[in-house]
């Protein structure tokens, strides 16, 4: 018998617990203490709690931008054993980030040593890093021990620790964030500092400005490592008014003249997050996969900066083209997503507008401001209390003097001889003797008329919203002029332009090595693309019971329109058909071509063509062919067509006539222009019969003549007055074939 799970006492102390009800509770509890404390940086400091508590630490430890460094395995060891209680691992990974000039726009760590780099190489181990705060840094911690913000007990309950930190540094737009959470994200791209307090100082002028003012400032992101915006402007005014959207950004390129009419393409800057290695070994991929017909060769010749070359397949080759195609195939040009969801006011997570954003920010700023004004005021009315104690002394010396020596209890008969406090009267007794010399009374006098006016300057200030405002915008003002566009910190890395109009099908070509191929499908469907131009078709196999349909010649850079016999029009680009060893692939894998439809005929697409397609019930119409390009495995519908009824031809128009001929061999020829141009549609009638339908058709200039040819392989050409019995109006039944045409009622 195994053991008993009753415990003693026979289970009466177990409770039952609702399942559901349980894992409700406890998800929701981890839900939100991952929103809250991990994933989502609060809009007032622009921090998540990791970043909040190394900035903390590194203060609390000195690391002051002016000081000395210190080794990173200090301050991880110090903000994990004090305020962080998780893996060491993941503080030193946020930290190196925080250091890392190509990740964050504005560094809040200076570190020493290698911090990685933009290929993607990781740091070296916190043992062997050192670093201090920045500037940037030291801004949002300013003010931090004059309770400027609340703080709270760590998890050991052994120290405290900031919620928040007074943040005068616009940080959540400058440097940006992301993070993912548990049903919720986040996504900030960095911005400009300047440009972020321009727009702060209008709102506190104008609180109601709009995002279209403020866009007016705020040109949009600044990476830190520069590349080009090529988003609208009304996607981006989009963005910014709902805090959801996107930025599409570009490498920053241009060509070097190598001499003899060649030239080579440098990349300068990369977009943001892109991995260097990692895009060459892209690049690298599809230069061996042929996908890059228009590339030779990429170098990486970066240094300090970043200098990628590559060379083009020949000086003719457009840059403008190529650069096109990398764009579409690599990371040269990638999507920057903007999700601005933050914790509101540390509490609420929310998805806000550029706008509301800096709102936040300011009020928070004028919170600090008087919490700190606050502060200040309690502390001065402390030494004016001690001071004015201090002035009696020095007006009653002999008084204080006699009471000192002769009393028993002289601190309180100081108290109630000159109406004294008990700090007062405190601090009288601890002076030192040298203290009692007339400079010194000077000194007490001065100080104290200084305290008074300061005291009353802010008073002043804290009972006006006016004047509140005055001096954010002041100290907003001091941050603009700090990192100013004209500061090599604070100069724009990140430039705007509108993408070239370029040519899709000439992208699309230059994204294809261009090789001849010859295209066959058989009778049951089978497609195949051979490589060359095959001389002769009889050559090739098939499956048992399966034979020749059609067969041309094309690149693989073309387009195939394949027609079926209900009308619809499928495109298929040449190099994606599969390859001639075996028998190739079922045309309805490719396409979604139902199953009572066969292949009518294909061809290489010609954009400038038009073609005539006709019915077996004699039905037709010319529709232009760049109207039958589909671009999805659904096809398109050209030709308006049921059962038992079935497109029969399709061939090309040219000319100005047209002759029909029916299955009873009559035949009809009619003006060209009779027909209608359509891009669907069922069409009009081209011949009448009483029975059968439609054998052939043909369009032809009656200045040359109709030919045909006999099934002796002779041409036979009757010129405009031979046809004279034959020409009539569209619909009309015709006349019997003449003399000479072919007995399979065909004109070839």
């Amino acid at each position: 018998m195994g053991k008993s799970l009753v415990p003693p006492g026979g289970g009466d102390d177990i409770q039952g617990v609702d399942l559901k009800k349980a894992l409700e509770e406890r998800y929701l509890a981890y839900a939100l203490s991952t929103i809250m404390h991990r994933a989502l940086p609060d809009v007032r400091d622009g921090l998540k709690p990791v970043h909040r508590r190394i900035v903390y630490a590194m203060s609390d430890m000195g690391l002051r931008s002016g000081g000395s460094f210190k080794k990173c395995a200090k301050i991880v060891g110090e903000v994990m054993g004090n305020f962080h209680p998780h893996g060491d691992q993941s503080i030193y990974d946020a930290l190196v980030r925080l250091a890392q000039d190509f990740a964050v726009r504005y560094p809040l760590v200076n570190g020493q040593g290698n911090f990685g780099n933009i290929d993607g190489d990781n740091a070296a181990a916190m043992r062997y890093t050192e670093s201090k705060m920045t500037a940037v840094a030291e801004l949002l911690i300013e003010g931090i021990g004059e309770d400027a913000v609340d703080f709270r007990t760590t998890y050991d309950e052994e120290n405290s620790e900031p919620t928040v930190l007074p943040g005068a540094f616009p940080n959540l737009l400058a440097n940006g964030a992301t993070g993912i959470a548990v049903g919720m994200a986040t996504s900030i791209p960095p911005h400009n500092a300047a440009e972020l307090c321009d727009a702060a100082l209008l709102l506190i002028r104008k609180p109601d400005a709009t995002v279209e003012d403020l866009l007016e400032h705020v040109q949009g992101p600044d990476f830190p490592t520069g590349g080009i915006v090529i988003e609208s402007r009304e996607a981006m005014l989009e963005a910014y008014k709902t805090g959801r959207g996107g930025f599409r950004v570009r490498a920053k390129w241009e060509t070097e003249d190598t001499g003899r009419g060649g030239y080579q393409i440098v990349i300068t800057e990369m977009p943001y997050q892109v991995q260097k290695s990692r895009l060459i070994e892209k690049i690298a991929e599809l230069l061996i996969a042929r996908r890059l017909p228009l590339l030779d060769d990429v170098r990486d010749e970066s240094a300090e900066d970043v200098r990628l070359v590559l060379i083009p397949k020949s000086r003719s080759v457009d840059p403008t083209l190529l650069m096109e195609s990398l764009f579409r195939l690599t990371d040269l040009e990638s999507r920057i997503p903007l999700n601005l969801n933050v914790l509101s006011m540390g509490r609420v997570p929310k998805v806000m507008g550029l706008g509301e954003v800096l709102s936040e920010w300011l009020a928070h700023r004028r919170e600090v401001l008087q919490r700190r004004s606050r502060h200040r005021l309690a502390a001065i009315e402390r030494r004016l209390e001690l001071l004015s104690g201090f002035l009696i002394a020095y007006l009653n010396l002999d008084e204080v003097i006699r009471i000192i020596r002769e009393e028993d209890e002289p601190k309180l008969e100081l108290m109630k001889t000159f109406e004294l406090s008990d700090v007062q009267a405190e601090a009288i007794l601890n002076m030192r003797l040298r203290s009692l010399r007339k400079l010194e009374e000077l000194e007490i006098r001065k100080e104290f008329d200084a305290l008074t006016a300061e005291k009353a300057e802010i008073e002043s200030l804290l009972a006006s919203d006016a004047k509140q405002w005055q001096t954010v915008a002041w100290e907003v003002g001091n941050v603009r002029k700090t990192f100013s566009k004209e500061t090599e910190l604070g100069a724009r890395r990140t430039n705007f332009a509108e993408a070239p109009v370029a040519d899709l099908a000439a992208i699309e070509q230059a994204m294809i090595e261009k090789e001849p191929i010859t295209v066959v499908i058989s009778e049951k469907g089978w497609i195949r693309g051979m490589k060359g131009h095959l001389p002769d078709f009889a050559s090739l196999q098939f499956k048992d019971g399966d034979g020749l349909k059609l067969a041309f010649h094309a690149n693989t850079t073309d387009k195939l329109v394949i027609v079926t016999t209900g009308g619809k029009a499928y495109t298929l680009g040449a190099d994606k058909l599969p390859g001639g060893r075996g028998h190739g692939e079922p045309l309805r894998i490719m396409v979604d071509m139902d199953n009572d439809q066969a292949v009518l005929t294909a061809f290489v697409h010609d954009s400038a063509r038009k073609l005539l397609m006709a019915s077996t019930a004699g039905n037709g119409f010319i529709v232009a062919e760049s109207d039958m390009v589909a671009n999805t495995r659904k096809g398109k519908q050209i030709m308006n067509v049921g059962l038992p009824d079935e497109t029969r031809l399709c061939v090309p128009v040219s000319g100005d006539h047209v002759a029909v001929i029916g299955e009873n061999r009559k035949m009809l020829i009619f003006a060209l222009s009779q027909l209608p141009e359509m891009s669907r549609g069922k069409g009009v009638r081209l011949q009448r019969y009483k029975d059968g339908g439609i054998a052939d058709i043909r369009c032809f200039a009656m200045a040359d003549g109709l030919t045909w040819e006999d099934s002796a392989g002779r041409a036979h050409n009757r010129t405009q007055a031979e046809l004279t019995e034959w020409i009539a109006d569209r619909a009309q039944a015709g006349r019997l074939v003449p003399k000479g045409f072919p007995r399979s009622g065909k004109f070839s």
